[in-house]
């Protein structure tokens, strides 16, 4: 059964039991409320806390598994998770520091400068470059959003590079390991490998994690409204989350 088969009235995931998870989360949509510029989300005291806590009580089994790059992901979480895959898994980092990205694809610069030259047409398209992917954000321009789709269908056809659609994004990144690549590697390795593993994702770039840990006998947490998934619970949106989170310590 495909993920656009399941039913979409999920119910809420019981509480978590911390000492037998590996806890996988996304950012952007489920610790962080979605903004209209990737730029704009910031460190929050709140939200430090719980991961250095979570952190701690998992004995480090806690990753986070984002389409923003490492930089960022350190930046926002002010560095206080160890184990990361950013860039949708294109760049992984293990619990030891150790860092693994796949080569960038070289026609990046080509098709960055396209969605550049693309984004003049209007101030509210935003282009996010990431070393091993180029992402337009159409979210403070929606009447572009066809155009944008559109010029990113036919980027990738030409280019050889990945299409991902995201909530208000189209992203063209190298062909690569995904959030479910990423999710199966750290499974395993210590201290994840043995674990009841847990993804938590809000954007459809996350249904790979969730289809990757119900594999491996886990759960996957839909974050927002309810829409065709492979998680098989909910949680109405990211300060429900973040309680979720908590309740769990």
């Amino acid at each position: 059964m495909t993920f656009e088969e399941l039913t979409v009235d999920l119910p809420a995931p019981k509480p978590l039991r911390l000492g037998e998870t590996a806890l996988f989360l996304d950012l952007d949509g489920t610790l962080a409320p979605i903004v209209g510029r990737p730029q704009d989300v910031r460190p929050d005291p709140r939200r430090t806390t719980l991961l250095e806590r979570l952190n701690r009580a998992l004995d480090g089994r806690l990753a986070v598994i984002s389409g923003r790059t490492l930089a960022d992901i350190d930046r926002i979480l002010e560095g206080r998770v160890q184990a990361v895959a950013a860039v949708h898994g294109l760049v992984r980092r293990d619990v030891d520091g150790t860092v693994t990205a796949s080569a960038p694809h070289p026609a990046l610069a080509e098709v960055s400068r396209r969605c550049r030259e693309f984004a003049s047409r209007d101030p509210g398209l935003i282009v996010e470059e990431k070393g091993l992917s180029v992402a337009l954000h159409y979210r403070l321009a929606r009447g572009e959003a066809k155009a944008a789709r559109w010029l990113a269908e036919a980027l990738a056809a030409e280019s050889g590079l990945f299409l991902q659609h995201g909530d208000m994004v189209e992203e063209l990144r190298t062909p690569g390991p995904n959030k479910g690549d990423s999710v199966e590697t750290f499974l395993t390795c210590p201290p994840f490998a043995g674990a009841r593993p847990v993804f938590v994702g809000d954007d459809i770039t996350d249904e790979h994690g969730f289809e990757a840990v119900q594999s491996a006998g886990g759960i996957g947490v839909l974050v927002g409204p309810g829409r065709p998934t492979a998680a098989r619970f909910r949680i109405p949106g990211v300060e429900e989350a973040l309680a979720w989170l908590e309740a769990a310590l």
